[in-house]
């Protein structure tokens, strides 16, 4: 430990000068929706609010980046991965102020889900499943979402710091590649269109095309199980902070997960991953047992997860390039000229 904080607060003899790959990911995303918040400005229901959002963004951004030119040491860096990630649910709102400018398809999703499993899971599972143990359960699966995070990068920051900048790289970039879906696809979810549609209907396939009405309307069902259990509560308080009818294709929670449950794997920590598997089969599960998904909105988190971290995971970004036989990363030998 005495080690780790030692290194931690020492000079870098070669510090990174500009952006960390992350923060790259950050800007250009926050460059992009801010151009389309501006050639959409009459459409859009809060576009002041989006502008200024993306400002103060830039403005910690550009302010950590200036600490640490001044005082190049591994510990500003790490504070500039953790202010980052603390703002990453703070942008899951925001697809809500850019898709709600286009139409509602959660009636398509729907009837995919009554074509392919004849029913609604995410209507029967809590009803089928509805005692204190399995609610409490779910919802710990679905709650353990950011302690996950949390024990990853901390086990890659103490045991393997030559990979961290790139795992935080794979998995911002997971969540912003699916910002980036969220904004251009309008599902709600079940939470929200069987609340809209009324369960009664819902359980006879009766799935109506909604248009446009969540740019105004943001009502939803309560979130099923054990209303006195404790993880039920947690679940509860997080949709309360800034639960939206928005980002219900693909489960980011479960591609995200599975993203998470592969950097354990490659970490080589075996107790690491199984510590944390059992956790990510309770994630997939309580997604649509909350009806927070539709069933099919879980299976395809686990193919974008997939594809985020078989993508991610072989950017270079000019430092590292990674041997897949040991696992390991190595140092790019620069060209003699």
């Amino acid at each position: 430990m005495k080690r780790f904080l030692k290194e931690l607060f020492t000079i870098e003899k070669h510090p990174t000068r500009g952006l960390m790959a992350f923060e790259w990911v950050i800007l250009i995303y926050l460059v992009g929706t801010l151009l389309v918040t501006l050639a959409f400005w009459n459409q859009a229901a809060n576009p002041s609010l989006m502008v200024w959002r993306r400002m103060g963004v830039l403005a910690v951004m550009a302010v950590l980046w200036g600490v640490y030119r001044l005082v190049p040491c591994k510990a500003l860096k790490v504070l500039r991965v953790l202010a980052h990630m603390a703002l990453l649910s703070r942008w899951y709102p925001d697809t809500y102020e850019l898709n709600r400018m286009l139409p509602n398809l959660d009636h398509l999703f729907a009837d995919a889900e009554q074509w392919l499993f004849g029913c609604q899971p995410a209507l029967l599972f809590s009803q089928m499943f509805d005692n204190k143990v399995f609610s409490e359960l779910m919802c710990l699966g679905y709650s353990s979402y950011y302690p996950i995070i949390a024990a990853v990068a901390v086990y890659y920051l103490m045991r393997r710091p030559q990979e961290f900048e790139r795992v935080i790289f794979v998995i911002v970039g997971t969540f912003f590649a699916h910002y980036v879906i969220f904004d251009l696809l309008p599902v709600a979810g079940p939470q929200y269109y069987y609340k809209a549609v009324g369960e009664d209907l819902i359980g006879q396939g009766v799935f109506p095309n909604l248009h446009g009405y969540f740019f105004d309307n943001q009502e939803c069902l309560p979130i099923p199980g054990w209303e006195g259990g404790p993880f039920h509560q947690l679940v509860v308080h997080a949709h309360n902070a800034g639960e939206r009818p928005t980002a219900a294709f693909p489960s980011s929670h479960v591609s995200v997960t599975l993203v998470l449950l592969l950097l354990a794997w490659h970490s080589r920590s075996r107790r690491l991953f199984f510590c944390l598997l059992p956790l990510g089969v309770l994630m997939f599960f309580g997604t649509f047992y909350i009806k927070a998904h539709y069933a099919i909105d879980a299976l395809a988190g686990l193919v974008s997860g997939t594809l985020c971290y078989w993508v991610l995971m072989r950017y270079k970004g000019g430092r590292w390039s990674v041997s897949y036989a040991s696992g390991t990363p190595k140092r790019k030998k620069k060209k003699r000229r």
